[in-house]
C-alpha cells in the first residue's frame, strides 16, 4: 500500500476555504487586534524598514498587520491556492499601495525559491500542519537573516493528542453534513463546560474576536479539521532552534496539570515563541538532520 504524502497539498484539510469565508469579515477591529497581537510578540517594537516573511498567510491578516507596523516589504507564502487568492484580495483591499507579494509556495521549497533572507520570519499556527513539523521549522529558520527574528506559534503537546490525531484525520475527509454534526456536538459540549465554570457561550462568542482578530465559528472548523496534526513541547522547541544557532528571546507557554501536560479535552492552544539569529552567525543556518 502506497504511503500518503502528508506534505502534499492534496492531503491537507481545506484551510483556504475557511480563510476565504473568514476574510469577508475582516475590518478595522480585526486588523487592530492582529496588530496588537503581533506587537506583543515583538516586545512592542515596530517593523519600520524591515523585510518580513509570513509563512502560511491564510487570510493575509497578519501580513497586513506587519505592514501596519511599518514593514518595508512583506512576502507572504501559502501552500493552499485558496489562501493565496484570499491573502491577495485582503491585501489589495487594505494595503493597495503595495509593499507586499503573495506566492503559492511550500515551506519546504523556500530555499529553492531564492527569496533571500528576512529580518522577521513569522509563522503562527502553521508549521504543525505541514506533515513534517520538525523539517518545516528548520526550513523556516534558515530564512532568517543575521540579527533577525523567528516568530512562531505551535500546538502544545497535550494528553488528548491521540484522540485529536484520529478526529482530525476523520474530519478532514468527512462530508459537509458530517462536519456540521461534529461542530454542533463540539460546541454543545463546550457550552456545557462554560456553564460549569460560570460562563456562557454567547458572552464567549462576543469576546472571542479579541483573540488575534479571529472568530469562534471559523476557529472551531479550523481546529476540528486541522490535518495534518503534530504537537511539540517548549523544551523540544528550545532544543531544536538553539541547535540551529538561534537564541530564545521570549515565549508565551501554558503548562497543564494532568500527567504533567495540558489535558486538551477541548483542544489545545498554541504556545508562542520568539527566537533571534545572532548577528555574528556566519553564513546560513545549518541544515537539519530530518
Amino acid at each position: 500500500m502506497r504511503r500518503e504524502d502528508l506534505t502534499a497539498a492534496e492531503s491537507h484539510f481545506a484551510f483556504g476555504d475557511n480563510w476565504a469565508s473568514y476574510a469577508e469579515r475582516i475590518a478595522e477591529p480585526e486588523i487592530d487586534e492582529a496588530v496588537r497581537g503581533l506587537s506583543r510578540l515583538l516586545g512592542g517594537e515596530r517593523l519600520d524598514g524591515k523585510r518580513v516573511l509570513d509563512i502560511g498567510s491564510g487570510s493575509g491578516l497578519h501580513a497586513l498587520a506587519s505592514l501596519r507596523l511599518g514593514a518595508r516589504e512583506v512576502v507572504a507564502v501559502d501552500l493552499d491556492a485558496d489562501s493565496v487568492v484570499t491573502s491577495r484580495a485582503v491585501l489589495d483591499r487594505h494595503a493597495p499601495r503595495g509593499g507586499w507579494r503573495v506566492e503559492r509556495l511550500s515551506v519546504f521549497d523556500l530555499a529553492a525559491a531564492g527569496l533571500g533572507d528576512f529580518d522577521v520570519v513569522y509563522s503562527w499556527g502553521v508549521l504543525h500542519h505541514t506533515g513534517a513539523m520538525t523539517r518545516a521549522i528548520e526550513c523556516a529558520a534558515r530564512a532568517i537573516g543575521p540579527g533577525g527574528l523567528f516568530v512562531l506559534a505551535l500546538y502544545r503537546r497535550v494528553w488528548m493528542d491521540w484522540f485529536w490525531h484520529l478526529e482530525k484525520r476523520w474530519y478532514a475527509n468527512a462530508s459537509p453534513v458530517g462536519q456540521r454534526r461534529a461542530r454542533a456536538a463540539f460546541v454543545a459540549l463546550f457550552a456545557i463546560r462554560l456553564r460549569v465554570t460560570g460562563r456562557n457561550l454567547a458572552e464567549y462568542r462576543r469576546d472571542y474576536r479579541r483573540n488575534r482578530g479571529m472568530d469562534f465559528e471559523h476557529d472551531v472548523h479550523d481546529w476540528l479539521g486541522g490535518w495534518p496534526y503534530e504537537s511539540i513541547t517548549a523544551s523540544e522547541v528550545d532544543a531544536l532552534l538553539t541547535g540551529l544557532g538561534c537564541v530564545p528571546v521570549r515565549r508565551f507557554v501554558r503548562h497543564g496539570k494532568l500527567f504533567g501536560r495540558d489535558p486538551g479535552v477541548f483542544g489545545t492552544g498554541c504556545d508562542e515563541y520568539v527566537f533571534r539569529r545572532p548577528s555574528d552567525h556566519p553564513g546560513r543556518l545549518p541544515e537539519g538532520t530530518s
